[in-house]
């Protein structure tokens, strides 16, 4: 049983319901990595609606939103900017990239080149970036929701795992209810929903929201239970590179932020449970062996779930 939700959080994401249809869960998520300061890998088919999640988001926070459709020949000054000279002032001006926004769309991130991919670390990581060694940084919130799908390989590049690694979750928006895509025809009909979505909160609430969810207890046991769990990852045998300790701290931070989100200022082992699966998943490599066996990310984090003990301290409702 969950406490109250706050206001504002379910002004977010009761706008983000009139766009998206059945969504619930994913904008939950995209709002976990969101204020937790993490981005967001969406993998599914074409048209189950990843870009309308991410314009619907960043209508309703207020933001500025910039969308990179990675192609072929995109390059990494075509990403982060470039600097021009300037004849009339004799000096060289930089000129910003679509990434100094505060919600990206990098959009089929796999059919750009690593290094071009590679473009878009520093600012997931550090957010700056450095071009002809000046560094800009970038405005908070940043966050970075990227597409790739999963189907078509051909003209592709496989994201490498430092990439990976990078995105707090990765996950999948899945074809609608028969109930649902109904409403969603209802509501297309006419003109897009999301033309007529207006903000519900501005930059600074949604900032003062990521400095709260900072301030949500986690305590110790439930830290050593997510360093548990990574580290039956690295020593499952199926598994030849298990989750980093970003992923790690990648967990803990989305606990806060989900915790947050359902109205309460700890964390409960549940809030870790819920969340492993999109964060440890994406971040394994298996052996070659365990591919041909048919063993996959996410039978090993169910396998390494149900091994380590859940914490039995008892959290008490607030």
């Amino acid at each position: 049983m969950y406490a109250q939700m706050s206001p504002v959080i379910e002004r977010i994401l009761d706008n983000i319901d009139k766009v998206m249809t059945g969504k619930r869960d994913i904008a939950e998520l995209s709002l976990v990595a969101l204020l937790s300061g993490g981005h967001v890998l969406l993998e599914d088919v074409p048209g189950v609606g990843k870009t309308m999640m991410v314009r619907a988001l960043a209508k309703s926070v207020s933001a500025q939103f910039k969308r990179i459709q990675f192609t072929p020949d995109l390059l990494p000054s075509d990403v982060t900017g470039v600097s021009i000279f300037n004849p009339k002032s004799n000096e060289f001006e930089f000129r910003p990239g679509p990434i100094m926004g505060n919600i990206i769309l990098a959009d089929e991130i796999n059919r750009t080149s690593p290094k071009t991919q590679s473009a878009l670390l520093e600012g997931m990581e550090e957010s700056s970036v450095t071009v002809d060694g000046v560094t800009y940084h970038l405005e908070r919130p940043f966050f970075v929701m990227a597409t790739q799908n999963p189907i078509e390989y051909e003209g592709t590049y496989a994201l490498p795992e430092a990439q990976l690694d990078r995105f707090l979750l990765k996950m999948k928006m899945g074809y609608p209810k028969l109930q649902e895509e109904i409403e969603v025809l209802t509501r297309a009909q006419k003109a897009p929903p999301i033309d007529k979505l207006e903000p519900v909160v501005d930059l600074e609430d949604l900032r003062k929201l990521q400095d709260d969810v900072k301030e949500v207890h986690i305590d110790y046991s439930i830290r050593r239970y997510i360093v548990e769990l990574a580290n039956e990852t690295r020593t499952h045998h199926h598994v030849y590179l298990g989750v980093s300790p970003r992923g790690s701290i990648a967990l803990m931070r989305a606990s806060q932020a989900l915790a947050y989100i359902r109205g309460r200022d700890y964390v409960l082992p549940d809030d870790v449970q819920y969340l492993v699966q999109f964060v440890f998943s994406h971040r394994m490599i298996l052996k070659s062996e365990a591919r041909f066996e048919g063993v996959t990310s996410e039978g090993i984090v169910e396998q390494v779930l149900a091994k380590v003990p859940v914490p039995v301290q008892r959290f008490v409702e607030k």
